[in-house]
This record gives C-alpha cells, sequence and structure tokens, in this order.
C-alpha cells in the first residue's frame, strides 16, 4: 500500500499523518550531510539512525547519494514494519541494499558504526535520569567513527513548561501538539499527538510522548562526559512573523522564544 493510498484508506494510517504533519526527512539528511561536510571538511557516507522508527531518514538518505548507507535502530517491530511496507519498498533495488534495519535497543552493545549517528525526534527524551541518558550517549560515542559527529535534535522554551494544545491545518486534516502537564521539580511532562481528518471526529492520543525536558546546557555537559571533545549549538532561524525557518547555523547564544528547536551535534 503506498503512502497515498494509506492517507485515502478508510482504516486510519497514523503513521501516514504523523509523516506529513511531523517529519521532513528529505531536509534532515541535507542537514546533517552538510554538518558533516562543514566539520570535517569531507563527505559523510554511513549514517546510523538510532530510534529509527519508520525508518524514513535511513530511506531519504540512501537516495540523496549513490554512495550512502545507513543503518537503522529501534527496538519496536511495529514502526519497522511500517517502513518496510511503505517506504522500503519504494526504494530502487540499488538503494534498498544499502540499509540494514537493527531491531534491538540502542543501547545494547557492538551496534555499527558510521560517520554519523542521529537521534531525531527527541526520541532520547525517554531516558528520564542524567544515568539513563549518559549510558545512551556512551554507547551513540561508541557508534560514532573515530572524527565523526552525533546529530541530537531537541526542543523547549516557556511554551513547553505549561499545558497547552496547539492546532495545524494541513488541508484535509488537522494535526494537533497537546503538551497535557509539565513538573518543574523533575522536568518531566507529557505530550501527546491527536488527528482530526475533515467531515471526521478528532481521534485523541494517537501517538503518546512520556519525557524528560532536557536542557541544552544539560545535553552538552553528558555528551562531553560520554566523551565527545566538542559540542556545538545549531539554532533554527525566524521567518518575518517569527516562525521558524527551518535553516539552522551553528550559535553561541540563543533567543528567547516561547518555543525554539535546535540541534546539539558531539565532534569525535
Amino acid at each position: 500500500m503506498t503512502k497515498k493510498q494509506a492517507g485515502k484508506s478508510k482504516d486510519f494510517d497514523k503513521y501516514y499523518y504523523y509523516h506529513r504533519s511531523v517529519q521532513s526527512p528529505a531536509n534532515d539528511v541535507k542537514f546533517l550531510r552538510k554538518t558533516y561536510k562543514q566539520i570535517r571538511g569531507e563527505a559523510p557516507e554511513t549514517l546510523r539512525e538510532d530510534f529509527c522508527g519508520t525508518f524514513s531518514i535511513c530511506c531519504e538518505w540512501v537516495k540523496l547519494k549513490k554512495h550512502h548507507q545507513a543503518i537503522g535502530i529501534d527496538i519496536d517491530p511495529e514502526p519497522i514494519n511500517y517502513g518496510r511496507n511503505n517506504y522500503y519498498t519504494e526504494l530502487k533495488s540499488s538503494e534498498q541494499e544499502r540499509i540494514q534495519i537493527i531491531e534491538k535497543s540502542v543501547l545494547a552493545k557492538d551496534l555499527p558504526q558510521a560517520d554519523i549517528v542521529a537521534a531525531q525526534n527527541f526520541s532520547y527524551y525517554l531516558f528520564k535520569t542524567r544515568k539513563e541518558l549518559l549510558e545512551y550517549y556512551k554507547s551513540a560515542y561508541a557508534g560514532v567513527k573515530d572524527g565523526g559527529i552525533f546529530v541530537a535534535d531537541c526542543f523547549g522554551g516557556s511554551q513547553c513548561m505549561e499545558p497547552n494544545e496547539e492546532e495545524t491545518d494541513h488541508g484535509d486534516f488537522s494535526y494537533y501538539w497537546d503538551q497535557d502537564s509539565f513538573d518543574p521539580v523533575t522536568n518531566e511532562a507529557m505530550f501527546y499527538i491527536h488527528f482530526k481528518r475533515k467531515g471526521e471526529k478528532k481521534r485523541e492520543k494517537m501517538f503518546t510522548y512520556d519525557w524528560r525536558m532536557w536542557t541544552i546546557p544539560e545535553i552538552r555537559e553528558i555528551m562531553e562526559e560520554a566523551g565527545f571533545k566538542e559540542t556545538r549549538v545549531y539554532w533554527e532561524g525566524t521567518t518575518e512573523d517569527g516562525d521558524g525557518d527551518g535553516e539552522f547555523k551553528a550559535v553561541t547564544k540563543g533567543e528567547d522564544c516561547e518555543a525554539w528547536v535546535s540541534y546539539v551535534v558531539g565532534l569525535k
């Protein structure tokens, strides 16, 4: 079943709508490649996508250049199988041969190395203690080839410290990002994603995220404790309307925003 067919199916396909409203894998892989080249002065070949889910980033990576190879790691078979049936099947056979999917925890021993290890969509926020996050960052460090980089996205801002719900209209459906709660003592927060197709009832809690909100200083300090020799922050620029423009540049200072998204890059 193609993505187009999935969207028109009577059965609601949450991964299809997630892909349309949340992900931008084609832009993600371009940022990853560009950042590596800026730091190393040469092009990367291998990408390891931790918490890969439907591994759409892996698929875009092998499509970007003929020599690219991708490794996807995730412990959950459901999104992996979805990716195999919907994204992997759309690739050429020569592209499929350059993807390896491993159904294991990102904390497993002896995982393959890559030029770039990436943790996208804030997935590592599921680790709620410094000890747990350090263990993961050490695993990521071991997975980065010498001279390579580890890239983790993060988000925050005052808007993330209070319950709120934001709707985004995509024409034939609406996407809702719902922050249900925030605890300032633990920095733990509960988020949900809801969807509503035109003419249908709102589908509640299609995705649930029980996270700790990690700050940029915490992330950088723990990365360095895990072994990375340097960390850099890439901050998103803004449009004239004050919205994010999707362009990320290395900075030493950020902006006081209600909501922001950035990348922290660890250099090995």
